[in-house]
């Protein structure tokens, strides 16, 4: 079970393009806190982040930067270019007419594609906020990465039948490689970051269980025994790992499964009850009120208004 492409999946953790951009002599936009993450991706020359309280960052050729949900940034020519509001309006229309925005002066000597990144808000299980802080991977770094982006570049450089499924699809490889560049950056990572816990065998394998059969009637005792340790070793793991105990991340991800079938389809609050491991909509409902706020029918409808 490959937890990490089923989380992506149900959270609606996908990628999409932002602008494209050509930019040359002394350029620079600031880009408001944006509730997604944002990454830069740079084909040609040179690009700066500017982050507020951090060293400005050099991104070259071949290389990517992805800025965590919430950042307000800026990207700009060098290290100390004044760096004007985006004009979301033009970005849009660029990008709607498929062409790059031009910034600066001509001739661009910098080209680089901006994509931001959301998750589905109804799914709590937290992967793009794991990645804390801005994250640098140079083209040198990663070879996997540099052809990625090389083969990004060259779709939307050439358009055909086929690129708007082609980007998606290396937009979400794009996004990946962060994923494993982030793991192996931060082999220490503390409590309660999901990423964090894929690091250890105990936890990954009792969410892999987890993960590939929600509605089963899952208990510590019984992941324990999934995942041939004890109950109290797995406890102590899950606490350590994620801040909280297996029965509540069961919980949480089964009442992540739910609103999203709720929200997307017309199923019976029952049958979405029982597929999510529950044995009576009665239970169901009250630890969907626990966790929501209010009970399955008022929440999709809500959802629908």
């Amino acid at each position: 079970m490959d937890v990490l492409a089923e989380v992506l999946r149900v959270s609606g953790a996908r990628g999409a393009i932002g602008v494209i951009l050509k930019a040359g002599g002394a350029w620079g936009q600031w880009l408001d806190s944006y509730p997604g993450a944002a990454l830069h991706v740079v084909s040609r020359g040179t690009m700066w982040l500017h982050v507020p309280g951090e060293k400005p960052l050099e991104v070259q050729a071949g290389g990517a930067v992805l800025v965590s949900p919430g950042t307000a940034h800026g990207i700009a020519g060098g290290s100390s270019m004044t760096m004007p509001p985006c004009d979301r309006e033009a970005a849009a229309r660029a990008l709607a007419e498929g062409r790059a925005l031009q910034l600066g002066s001509a001739p661009a000597q910098t080209e680089a594609i901006t994509l931001h990144y959301e998750q589905d808000p109804e799914v709590s299980t937290p992967v793009l906020t794991s990645l804390a802080q801005p994250m640098h991977v140079a083209a040198r770094e990663n070879a996997q990465l540099r052809r990625i982006v090389e083969v990004l570049t060259a779709e939307l450089a050439q358009p055909q039948i086929g690129t708007t499924a082609a980007v998606n699809s290396i937009v979400d490889l794009l996004f990946v490689q962060f994923v494993r560049a982030w793991l192996a950056r931060h082999p220490e990572e503390g409590p309660g970051s999901w990423l964090g816990a894929m690091r250890d065998p105990v936890v990954r394998d009792a969410l892999a269980c987890v993960h590939a059969q929600p509605e089963h009637p899952w208990t510590t005792e019984t992941l324990a025994a999934a995942t041939s340790v004890s109950r109290a070793t797995l406890a102590r793991h899950f606490r350590s790992a994620l801040g909280q105990t297996p029965g509540a991340y069961v919980t949480q991800w089964r009442i992540d499964l739910a609103s999203v079938r709720l929200r997307d389809t017309d199923e019976p609050v029952e049958s979405i009850s029982n597929a999510v491991g529950y044995a009576s909509p009665h239970a169901f409902s009250r630890a969907f009120r626990r966790a929501r706020g209010m009970a399955p029918g008022e929440y999709r409808s809500r959802l629908r208004e």
